[in-house]
């Protein structure tokens, strides 16, 4: 395998690599299928009151919608102002599980990184880490009324805490949930906390790493990351670089992987609460890397979602992004 020297952020060295063994076990289960597919994305929901009282219509939109074989939420399951309680918690993994169709889950920042704040609870976020864990990401499979069988990156000897980070396949298109979240990654808060990021950093850009490597192994025709962070990646009309240290090292091997693989590469991601499509990210050149696109799904008071179609008939641009308001929650 190929591997990468990257400077990490917080001066030591870090190699990026899959595990062959791991890839190939992958390549035996999962084989890609020549095959139209539409699903839906969300994230940044049930913020607050409001956030709240939006949810039942915004589920049942996508329970009504017809032909969705899943739904991805790319994480933030309440607002960075709510208290991170086990009993929200466990609120929330009812509603994902009364979704009909496999519910597919992202950690974000709101239920760990920050509930340190008064207004969170003053929780230890390294706590509230696990009991997400526990919770959320326990077992094989995704959540919702229907499942599917996820792979886990805890099934890499290298990496047992990792069940977030799941990868699973359809149609053409490999998946992959990686763990990266607001808050600059939770990287320069706590001398313990910048141990989290660094050693879950790692494991993250290997995880990236193992999708594309199952993606060239097999010849799968595109690959979709789902995160919660708005990486902000660099400003391309003015060629600066405004990308936090915590993201530097996400973007590096996205662009070096997206490049390899040459077919179409769609990120994921919520944290800004802006809906937008668009190529975000730059080649060492400068121009636009034109096979990698960015969705950014609409969130906390716009409660509503997007529906993806995915046709491999065009090769080229296989996603088919369309916004989808929730009539209920429409100017609320």
């Amino acid at each position: 395998m190929r591997r990468l020297l990257l400077t990490f952020a917080l001066g030591a060295p870090l190699w990026a690599q899959a595990d062959p063994a791991l890839v190939a076990k992958l390549a035996e289960r999962f084989q890609p299928q020549t095959q139209a597919f539409t699903f839906a994305a969300i994230g940044d929901q049930q913020y607050g009151a409001e956030g709240e009282a939006k949810w039942p219509a915004l589920a049942a939109s996508i329970n009504a919608a017809t032909a969705l074989q899943f739904v991805a939420h790319m994480g933030d399951i309440k607002s960075g102002s709510t208290r991170c309680d086990d009993a929200l918690f466990e609120s929330r993994l009812q509603d994902f599980n009364k979704i009909a169709i496999p519910f597919i889950l992202t950690p974000g920042d709101n239920e760990w990184t920050d509930c340190h704040r008064a207004n969170n609870g003053a929780y230890d976020s390294l706590e509230r880490l696990k009991k997400l864990r526990e919770m959320f990401f326990a077992g094989e499979s995704s959540l919702g009324q229907r499942k599917i069988a996820l792979a886990k990156q805890s099934e890499d000897s290298r990496y047992p805490l990792y069940t977030e980070n799941a990868l699973f396949t359809h149609g053409g298109v490999v998946f992959a949930t990686l763990h990266i979240v607001g808050s600059n990654n939770n990287l320069g808060r706590t001398p313990e906390n910048d141990a989290e990021y660094k050693a879950r950093n790692q494991a993250t850009l290997d995880w990236i790493r193992t999708a594309f490597a199952l993606a060239n192994a097999n010849k799968f025709d595109s690959v979709v990351l789902m995160f919660q962070a708005d990486p902000e990646f660099p400003l391309l009309a003015s060629g600066k670089n405004t990308t936090p240290a915590g993201f530097t090292d996400t973007l590096r091997v996205m662009l070096e992987e997206s490049q390899a693989l040459g077919k179409p590469v769609l990120a994921i991601h919520g944290d800004s609460h802006f809906f937008r499509f668009d190529k975000p990210l730059a080649r060492a050149d400068g121009k636009v890397l034109d096979n990698f696109f960015r969705l950014e799904v609409p969130g906390e008071t716009d409660a509503h979602w997007v529906r993806v179609d995915v046709d491999p008939a065009t090769a080229a641009s296989p996603f088919r992004i369309q916004h989808i308001t929730v009539a209920e929650n429409a100017n609320r």
